[in-house]
Formats: structure tokens, sequence, C-alpha cells
């Protein structure tokens, strides 16, 4: 009974297999004409194969590349007429088994197989078929990843290739910037780095480099890179380029390199995916504005700076030649002065040493060396190849105002350091700046120009060689951009009288000159003048710089012509004594610099000047009275700090009837004299910089300088300071700064002071330098501190000088940070054993120095841990010069020595305390 159940139940499930198989989609009664209809598939198939392969064929040989889907497309085209084939080779037997009119087969289970391979194959061909008809098979090619440009050899510029490769390596940087001035080889050092992908291939797709210059457009800039792509539709609009570049761009891994960049180039204008860490794309650029790479998005980029003299030297060499420099020694040495003046610009170097490697005797030489050192401009092919290329940083400059400001520095020597707000003073009283503004509007205005000059690379900030701080930088103007100065502002060498510059040439008298009428501005500074007699007149004269000479008289009538004159400068004239008469004269004048000289008195006339904005008497200390001083009606900037004259009650009386008046830089030696300043608010705001001398019957109090809110910089000299316990008064809570525009304080010879605590509430101090105060034991007090406020000092500090104070023991209790600290200096300071130092910090120490006299001091640090030690022993050294004077300061014949140090340490206070 069970067997019967069993054979009942396979007989159905074979009848319903069977059933299934001829009733089902029809494999076996169907298969003769699914066989039919796959031929003729297949036919139609192979016939759109050819076609795309030959349309493929065309536009491959014009450089496009075929798509992926088209490969894809044709190897499953390729892969089916293989499964084709076979099934055709067996379709004759598989035919045979059909019976009862090919509605069943002799092997049921073999042909259903065999049509339901069929059908489907059927089904994929149609599939494909369909898919061949795209019109589209092929996209813009790439050409080779890298095409490598043509560049010479390069020397001196090894490092910093290797610096902005390894840098535009790195897997976070997707941005990377050069830039520096015109001529300084940023795209020869460039076109290297370009060069150097041949060393990575296969790491990126395509390497695309394109010259960018002024005045670049997008439409431009998108037909460069299209090209690249070969891409065509040069017709498009910009939005359709940028369309085309994006979706070949974002499916490669790809570095732009744009040479030459004036302004931001707008990526996503352009078509260009922003690089990233996740795509791996690079974009990398030179431009002569540091501004730019900040606004591309590199905001540390690599400046490329001109060539130390060794690399210099050695690039000048290989485009002389050695037959030319080989003729005579001479030329040897001639050819070295010849390319120091060209001060390491790499454009000089090759132009000026092509020119000279013709020229093979000593007199050429000779005369190039005179020509360079005279008038750089005259020399052949400096106007044709050197000045126009460098004059393309002046055009880009924005506005009149900035041009005139940039032309006004080649007034100063070659590798002059330039002071900033000097500078800036100048620019105010020509009205390049400020006009009609508040004195801090315009010199922040000043600054901004600075600012876009440095940018630009027109100049460059110079840190003070000895002492290495930032509080102290000048600009500098390299000698070619000077050349290219003085070149545009004598109309390219056609007015050259009308920009008459020779200074620090060693004049030992006025120069020569065919038309006076013609001269707009002099500068005969630093020089060896002793007078000034020329009896030509000068009337379209409006800028005349004398200082740094050893002038001694000074033609009234000269000066009595120049109606026009509007900046005259005669500091730093040492023997100078007597403004002549007709000083009245210059009704135009506005800036007048009589600092550092030994003039005793204002002549009368000096009160008709009634233009005068600003006037410096600094370090004036022979001049007696300035009394009448306040007749001059428009001054709003007047500099008596160091001078004879102090601020007694008479002078501040004058003073306060300058109703114009915005700064004021004075000493002040008697308690009087302070509490009437401070009793007009007015004018103790106007106080920037403030002398202290001579307090020494009753104690000066610090807390009464509260209310000068602009002190910029305080000199307490040879006075008695009292314990100053009324920090608390400050704006009425302790923890809230009081003189938050102190920069600079200069205290010595000081009495019955123990601490400087209320320093703390100088939060933006960067200039300290304390000395000979007897009693002194620590710089901040622990308890003092903790009791006032939870600030912590000297966090802008740059610079600390602490000399002569036998009892000083403690700078602060504990380890601070010193996130701009670059020097410090401890002489004579026998019972300070431990500086609040740990590990951390100074952040950067390059250039950071310690200087300890006498040397021995060094071994007899105490440091905080090993870590620290280890980190700051090596940037402590000691100073030759305090050396010799530590130990033989008791000699007589270091009288004079010292006597002219201590002349330069009071320049060195006027220049350095800003």
């Amino acid at each position: 009974m069970g067997n019967c159940v069993s054979f009942q139940l396979s007989c159905d499930q074979t009848l319903n297999h069977i059933v299934r198989c001829l009733c089902g989609k029809g494999y076996i009664r169907n298969l003769k004409e699914n066989l039919r209809a796959l031929k003729r598939e297949m036919d139609d198939l192979k016939a759109i194969e050819a076609e795309v392969k030959n349309k493929v064929a065309r536009e491959e040989a014009q450089h496009q590349q075929r798509l992926e889907a088209v490969k894809v497309w044709l190897t499953r085209v390729e892969s089916i007429d293989t499964r084709f084939n076979d099934l055709l080779s067996t379709s004759p037997v598989e035919l045979k088994k059909l019976c009862l009119c090919g509605l069943c087969s002799k092997s049921v289970c073999s042909s259903y197989k065999y049509g339901k391979k069929v059908f489907l194959l059927l089904e994929e061909v149609q599939i494909l078929k369909s898919e061949g008809n795209s019109k589209e098979v092929t996209e813009p090619g790439l050409r080779s990843a890298v095409e490598e440009r043509p560049t010479g050899p390069t020397i001196g510029q090894e490092t910093m290739l290797g610096k902005a490769w390894n840098r535009l390596m790195e897997d976070g940087v997707g941005i990377m910037g050069l830039h520096g001035m015109g001529g300084v080889g940023k795209t020869t050092l460039f076109k290297k780095i370009h060069n150097k992908f041949t060393e990575v291939a296969g790491r990126f797709d395509v390497v695309i480099w394109v010259v960018v210059s002024q005045g670049a457009t997008i439409s431009k800039l998108q037909e460069d890179i299209a090209q690249k792509l070969n891409l065509g539709g040069t017709n498009k609009s910009e939005d359709d380029k940028a369309a085309d570049i994006h979706r070949v761009l974002k499916r490669k891994r790809f570095v732009l390199m744009l040479d030459d960049i004036w302004e931001k180039v707008d990526l996503e204008a352009i078509g260009v995916p922003f690089p990233t860490r996740e795509n791996g794309c690079k974009v990398a650029f030179t431009t002569r504005s540091r501004e730019v790479c900040g606004r591309m998005g590199d905001h540390e980029p690599m400046k490329v700076n001109c060539l130390e003299w060794t690399e210099a030297w050695e690039l000048f060499k290989s485009k002389v030649g050695d037959n030319t420099l080989s003729r005579d020694p001479a030329i040897v040495e001639l050819a070295k002065k010849v390319a120091k003046e060209c001060c390491g610009l790499p454009l000089a170097l090759v132009v000026i040493g092509e020119t000279m490697s013709s020229q093979t005797t000593v007199q050429e030489w000779e005369l190039a060396v005179d020509v360079l050192s005279r008038s750089a401009a005259e020399f052949s092919d400096m106007e044709n190849k050197i000045l126009p290329i460098l004059k393309f940083s002046y055009d880009s400059l924005v506005g009149e105002n900035i041009k005139s400001c940039f032309l006004y520095c080649a007034l100063f020597p070659e590798d002059f350091p330039i002071h900033k707000e000097n500078l800036i003073e100048y620019w105010i009283c020509e009205g390049f700046i400020g006009e009609h503004q508040s004195y801090k509007r315009a010199v922040n205005k000043g600054y901004e120009v600075l600012g876009t000059l440095i940018r630009a690379n027109l100049l460059t900030e110079q840190s003070n060689r000895i002492l290495k701080l930032r509080c102290v930088v000048n600009l500098v103007m390299h000698d070619v951009v000077r050349e290219m100065a003085l070149w545009i502002a004598s109309d390219f060498g056609k007015q050259k009288e009308t920009f008459l510059v020779q200074a620090g040439v060693g004049l030992h008298e006025m120069p020569k000159v065919k038309d006076w009428r013609a001269v707009r501005r002099m500068s005969l500074m630093k020089n060896e003048l002793k007078k000034i007699t020329c009896g030509s007149k000068c009337s379209e004269l409006t800028t005349l710089l004398l200082q740094k000479n050893e002038l001694m008289n000074l033609s009234g009538k000269f000066i009595g012509s120049m109606q026009k004159l509007v900046v005259l400068d005669l500091s730093d004239n040492r023997y100078f004594q007597k403004l002549p008469e007709q000083i009245s004269k210059l009704a135009s004048l506005q800036y007048l610099n009589l600092s550092n000289t030994s003039i005793e008195q204002l002549p009368v006339g000096f009160q008709e000047l009634k233009k005068l904005i600003h006037l410096d008497l600094t370090y004036t200390n022979s001049l007696r009275s300035i009394s009448g001083i306040s007749k001059l009606s428009s001054l709003r900037i007047l500099k008596l700090r160091n001078s004879k004259v102090h601020g007694d009650v008479s002078l501040l009386k004058e003073l306060q009837l300058l109703e114009h008046l915005q700064v004021l830089e004075i000493t002040i030696s008697t308690e009087l004299g302070l509490k009437h300043i401070l009793g007009d608010p007015r004018l103790a705001n106007c106080i920037s910089r403030l002398g202290i001398q001579g307090f020494k019957e009753k104690p000066f109090n610090m807390s009464s300088l509260l209310s000068m809110e602009n002190l910029r910089l305080l000199q307490v000299d040879g006075s008695h300071v009292s314990a100053i316990d009324t920090y608390i008064k400050c704006r009425g809570s302790k923890t809230s700064p009081c003189f938050t525009n102190l920069s600079a304080v200069n205290m010595r010879n000081c009495d019955s002071i123990k601490d400087l605590t209320w320093l703390l509430f100088a939060p933006n101090l960067t200039w300290l330098d304390i000395s000979h105060l007897g009693e002194v034991e620590e710089i901040i007090n622990k308890e003092k501190a903790t009791n006032l406020t939870s600030t912590t000092p000297f966090q802008k500090l740059e610079y600390l000088s602490l000399r002569n104070l036998p009892e000083l023991e403690s700078i602060y209790w504990s380890p601070l940070p010193f996130p701009s600290l670059r020097y410090i200096y401890v002489g004579n300071c026998p019972k300070l054993r431990k500086l609040p130092l740990d590990a951390t910090s100074v952040p950067r120490l390059d250039g950071f120095e310690i200087s300890m006299v006498p040397p021995e001091q060094k071994t007899e640090l105490e440091w905080e841990d090993e870590d620290t030690k280890k980190r700051f022993l090596p940037s402590v050294i000691w100073v030759i010069i305090s050396l010799i004077l530590f130990r033989l300061n008791k000699l007589i014949y270091l009288t004079e020595f010292l006597s002219s140090l201590l002349k330069v340490r009071m320049k060195c206070d006027r220049f350095i305390l800003v």
C-alpha cells in the first residue's frame, strides 16, 4: 500500500514537469522561432558593433577617449558572440530531438535547457542592441599626464624646490601659493616643480599648466584648460564650458598649476573642482602678491626670496662665462661689484650677466660698476628687459595715492632701513593719506598702505639685525625695485631732475642741477654736506630731505625760494644750530623735523608757519624755549620728548591753545607740570610718549597716569617712584587693564621701588627695559598679583632687558607662556638664578636668544626641569661688546667709547621704543 502511494506521487511530479516544459515559456515549442530571431538580432548587433567601432576609431584619432560604458558594451558583445556561436553549433542536434511537429521533444529536459539558453540569450542581444544605438561613444581624452616643460638649470633654488615640492605633496595640502617680487625666479622654480610630476607617474591623471598673467579672463582660462583636456566647443558660454571642465575633472585626480596670477582665480566659475584631502587633487600657483595667496586659500604661502651672495655669484658667473672672467684678475673683482649691485635678483643677474659676457676689458667693467652704482636705469638692457618686468607690480597697485606712497620710498638710500612710523608721517603731510581725518585714522590707513606694498613684494620687512625683534621692524626696498621706482618717478628717465635723489652717496657739496625749477622732490640724506649755500631757486620743490648730514649752515636764500615746500627734514644734523629767518616764507610747510640737532631757539618768523602740521623736536638738547608755539594754529603733532624743553606750566598753557593738537610727546620733570597736564583731559589724551624725569623730592605715583589713555611709551628716569599700591583704582575693577595702549616701558635710575607689579595692567606691552633700579627684588610680586588680577602677564612681550639690578631675584614665580618673545638680556643681575620658562614657554625658537652678562651666569642658571634646560640652553649666548664693557669699564681709554655708545643708546631709545 505504501509502495502504491509512492509511485502515484512520482508520476504526478513527472507529469507536472513535462507540462511546465511544454506549456511554460515555450522554450521547446518556440525553439525554432527563437533560433531564427536570435540569428537576426545577432546580425543586427554585429552591424551596430561595427558602426560603434568605426566611430570610436575615428574619434580616437582626434584625441578623444572612448567612454567606459562603450568599453563594457563592446566586451559584452564579444562575450555574447562566443556564446551565440556555441549555441548555434549545437542547434542541428537539438532540433532533431523535436517531435509532434516541434511541440515536444524526445529528450524533454535537454531540449528545455537548450531552449531556455536560446531565449535568455535573445533577450540579452536585444538589450545590447538597444544600448548600442547611443549617440555618444567617446569623451575628450587627456594628453599625457605630464608634458615636461623646457627649463634651464637652476642655481640657488634647490632647497626651495625641495621644500615647495614636499609641501605640495602633503596629503592635507590642496592649494599652495608661491609669492615673491618680480624677477625673483618664481616661474623657473614652478617649472621645476611641474616637471617633478614625471617622477610620480600614476599618482595623478593629468597635470595642467596655465599661464594666467594680468587681465586674464575666465573664458581665456577655460579655453587653456579645455585645450589640455581636448574639450571642444570654444563658442560655448562660460557656464557650459565650466560644466564640461567639471564633468571631466571630477572623475580625475588632477594638478592645476597657475603661473603668474594677479588676483583671485575663481575655480568654481572656471569649472575646476575644489581640491580636498578626499579627492587628492592639487592647485598650485605663483603670484607677486601675498594677499592673492590668502584670497586663494593658502594662508601660509611660501615666499621665493632673492639669492644669497654665494648662489648669486655662481649664477652671474655662469652668464658672464669663464672666457671673459679669465682675461684679467681685475675683471673678477669688478664682476663681483657688478653682481652685488643686483642684490641677488635672478632677473638682474641673468640680464646684466649676459650683457657683460662680451665686455672683455677692465675699462668696460669699471664703467659698468660706475653706471650701476650711480644710475642703474642707464645701464644697457635695464630699461628694456628688467625695469618693465618689475613695473607690472607697480601697475597692479590700485589708486594713485598708493602708487605715490610707493614712489616716495625711493627717496631713501640703497639698503636703508625705513622706519614705518616716520614714513607714514611723511605720507600724511604730503597729502597721500589721511586728508581731513583724525591722526589715528590716518596712521591706520598708512599701515594699510604699507601692508599692501609689503604683500605686493614691493617692500620687505626687516627685523633689527642685532635684536631680531618684530617690534622694531623696518622696511627695506630692494635696490632694483628702487631703481624701477626712480625710473617711473622721472617719467621713465625723461625728467631725471624731477625726482632728484642722491642719498647715501658721500656728497660733500650740493649736486649740480641744470634746472632747479624742474625739481619736485629732492633727497640728499645720509651724506657729508656741511653747508648749503646754493643761490638757485627751487620754486617747485615740495619735499626736501637733508637728514643725517653734517650740516652747520642752511642758506636763507635757498630756503626762502621754496614757496611750495611741504616736507623739510633736517634731523640728525648734530652741528646744526640755527634756522634761517627765511623759514617764515615757507607758507606751504606742513612737516618739519629738527630732532637730534643742536638748535638753540626757533626764529621769530617761525610763528608764520600757519600750515605746519607736524613738528619734531625730539632730542634737541640745546633748545632753550619754544615760546610762541601756540601761534602754529594747524599743529597736530608735536614731539618734545628728551629735549631740553620740559613740560613746565608756561609751556603747557601754550599747548592748551593748540586746538588741533592730537599727538604730544613730552618730558615732564616737575610735579606742578604733571598736575597741570593731568588737569586737562584733552591734553592728557594727546600724550603718546611720555618721559618722567627728575622727580626726587616727592615720589612719582604711576597711578597718576591712568587718564592718559593713548600712552604708548613711558620712560621713567632718575626719579623717586613710590610703592604703587593703588592698582585697584584702575577703572573700579581689579581685572580691567588700564594702560591698554602702552607698548614700551623704560625705567632706570629709580629709587624706592621693589617691584613692578603694575605692569600686569599693560596687556599689550612688547618692550620692557629695566636698568639701575637698586632696590627692585622682583618684577611681578606674587601676593599683589594674586589679590589684584588673574591676568597672565607679558603675552605680547618681544624684548626683555634687565640690567644692573643687584637685588633682583625673580621675574615671575612660575613659568609663563611667552608666545611673542624673541630676546632676553640679563646683565649684572647676580641674584637672578631662574627665568620664568618651561619647555612650552616659547613656541618658536628660531631667532630666539638669551644674552647673559657676565657669561659665567649662564652656568649658574636654574631650570624648571631637564626638558626646559635642553630646549633653552643652546639659546643662551653672551655678547662680546657687553663682556668688554663689563670687564674694562674702569679703564680710562674706554671713556670716549662709552660716550659714543651712550649717544647710540639714546638714538636707539628714540628709534626702537615705539
